[in-house]
């Protein structure tokens, strides 16, 4: 449905975005996750058609939309946009807003169907002061889908949002375009709105991808030490690598292909580590962070501090001697 081939897109001196690629399937979510000023916001915007690529090319669905000599602009790339702030007109009605762009033969029948399908029925004539933040946002989703798009680009839509309202948000999103079977492209910074609603990840670092897979795959075998890092909490344990082995203080574990007497890093994330009360155990609790759900253990073993992620009905005291295990999980080695 959307594909980017060596797009590169610079403002002066500065390359936003390098030489990237980037292909979505029919009906996929994908979500571009990165850090703020690392390109992904602009190459969102590349896709739309508000920014113009200085190499490489743009299709959307089969066709050719930006490079090798072709430009369409942005109305014509039949894409929907939802933007940060929503964008929605202040002076204008809900029912205008969402048929803004319309022909003026469709807006009868459409906007109507669109405001149900969106639970506003009945708030046609209120205008965007009127509504809450989740309201409006709805809104700014029927707009973006009242010319029947073929992909909807969400550009950081909960950032603004109360942390305790994104959830249902999303929830909300994810239930009115799901059904659809519309491609979305999300760009977000936040890993839990990556991982709970995109079937890929394209992980963005200094204007390029540097990693694509599913949540799982980011999570689990990570493709660098920043990207471990940057999609959750991670311990890393020195090793020496010995028969196909890595030893380390917590154990030995499979090399995954490092090679030789080595040194290495092993990436273990805090819910593989199982601590239990032990006076004779080698690591010592030094802080407990109570989460409801959860409980975050810091255990300092050998000199190294380590974060094991707990159930909060297994309660270990602050300051006790622990024994450390680390439970059957993928565990990735790093030179």
């Amino acid at each position: 449905m959307i594909a980017l081939e060596g797009v590169t897109r610079r403002f002066g001196n500065v390359e936003a975005v390098t030489t990237t690629s980037l292909c979505v399937d029919r009906g996929e979510v994908v979500a571009l996750l990165g850090p703020s000023g690392c390109g992904k916001t602009t190459l969102l915007r590349l896709i739309a058609g508000f920014e113009t690529p200085d190499a490489g090319k743009v299709t959307v669905a089969g066709e050719n939309v930006a490079g090798a000599g072709c430009w369409v602009p942005p109305e014509r790339r039949r894409v929907g946009m939802v933007f940060q702030d929503y964008a929605l007109f202040p002076h204008l009605t809900v029912a205008k807003n969402v048929a803004f762009g319309l022909p003026r033969k469709d807006r009868g029948a459409r906007v109507p169907m669109l405001l149900a399908l969106v639970d506003l029925c009945g708030l046609g004539d209120r205008y965007p002061h009127e509504l809450s933040g989740g309201q409006q946002q709805r809104v700014a989703l029927a707009r973006a889908l009242a010319p029947a798009p073929e992909a909807i680009l969400l550009d950081e839509p909960w950032s603004n949002v109360d942390p305790h309202l994104r959830s249902e948000l999303r929830d909300e999103v994810a239930a009115i375009l799901r059904p659809l079977g519309v491609t979305v492209v999300l760009v977000t910074h936040d890993r839990e709105e990556a991982f709970s609603l995109a079937d890929r990840i394209a992980l963005m670092r200094d204007g390029t991808i540097v990693q694509q897979g599913t949540p799982e795959e980011l999570y689990q075998a990570p493709a660098s030490r920043w990207a471990a890092e940057f999609v959750g909490a991670a311990n890393f344990v020195s090793g020496t690598v010995a028969d196909g082995r890595v030893n380390t203080s917590l154990g030995s574990f499979p090399a995954n292909g490092a090679s030789g007497a080595v040194n290495v890093d092993v990436l273990v994330r805090p819910e593989l580590l199982e601590l239990a009360p032990d006076p004779a155990g080698a690591g010592e609790v030094v802080a407990r962070e109570f989460r409801g759900h959860d409980v975050f253990y810091r255990v300092v073993l050998d000199g190294v501090e380590l974060v094991s992620q707990r159930p909060s009905n297994e309660v270990v005291p602050l300051g006790s001697r622990v024994s450390i295990t680390v439970h059957n999980g993928k565990v990735p080695v790093f030179h």
